[in-house]
């Protein structure tokens, strides 16, 4: 028996289409956006708002981290 023949239907489409990250891919766009929107809006000048960008690229890690340090996990 081949790999395809062993996946359910609802697993070959989704690994047809690359993996089900298309939901959570969205919400990461957008609150990309809006984290851009927000640094850009707050900045004095071009490098600030270049250091917004990246900012809004890695937010969520900064969050993250910053949530198990204060759980002490």
């Amino acid at each position: 028996m081949t790999e395809e023949t062993k996946l359910s239907d609802c697993c070959k489409s989704c690994h047809k289409r690359g993996g089900p990250a298309g939901v959570s891919s969205g919400i990461y766009g957008l609150a990309f956006i809006g984290a851009a929107i927000y640094y850009l809006q707050h900045s004095a000048t071009f490098w600030a708002g270049v250091l917004g960008i990246l900012k809004a690229l890695v937010w969520p890690a900064i969050l993250v981290y910053h949530l198990l340090q204060y759980l002490k996990l």
